[in-house]
């Protein structure tokens, strides 16, 4: 798994092989919940094979707010930083292959690498993308209608798409799924 990421990190083999021994290898099935809303995050995952849904309860409805696919990093960033009650619930979608790390391997990592720019860098670029993608979806709910969400999201992410269940689209988009499937039936007809 770590092989392919191998070149982008400008370590020596000894820290590199420290680093990734910290990770643990984990399958699962399909809706397993990796981390429950209000639990503090003690566990960042990356993902080897497999898609995984973070949401939050608001009254009884799910609400899904991102998606997380092959090589993607998850935790519930707020939560696993600051040691907050995680605001969101973490949950496979498809059966998958994950390897997570512990919070204080995670922490024992960070303060040997914030001497090495590089690194430390692409850890805060990481932790940025998650943000910009946080406030792209949220003006995405201001200022575009629900058909035009969905367009955006087939245009910029086209695998959720194809491997996320309609269901979690709908959530995702903020309508229902009766609603999710009038405005796909409407972009259809004007092809």
């Amino acid at each position: 798994m770590f092989n392919q990421f191998r070149n982008k990190f400008p370590l020596d083999d000894s820290k590199w092989n420290e680093y990734t021994s910290y990770f643990k290898r984990l399958e699962v099935p399909a809706k397993t919940i990796l981390l429950e809303e209000g639990e503090i995050s003690k566990r960042l995952f990356i993902i080897e094979k497999g898609c995984i849904r973070v949401w939050f309860n608001n009254n009884g409805k799910d609400l899904t707010t991102q998606f997380f696919f092959e090589h993607q990093s998850v935790a519930s960033i707020e939560s696993f930083i600051k040691k907050l009650p995680s605001p969101v619930f973490i949950e496979t979608i498809e059966p998958s292959v994950l390897w997570w790390i512990h919070k204080s391997d995670v922490d024992i990592i960070l303060e040997e690498i914030k001497e090495i720019p590089e690194l430390r860098d692409q850890f805060i670029d990481k932790i940025f993308q998650r943000t910009f993608d946080y406030i792209h979806h949220f003006v995405s709910f201001i200022k575009d209608s629900p058909s035009q969400r969905y367009l955006n999201l087939t245009e910029e992410n086209p695998q959720i798409t194809q491997r996320v269940p309609q269901h979690y689209i709908a959530s995702y988009l903020g309508v229902s799924t009766v609603h999710l499937s009038r405005i796909k039936s409407k972009l259809l007809q004007k092809k």
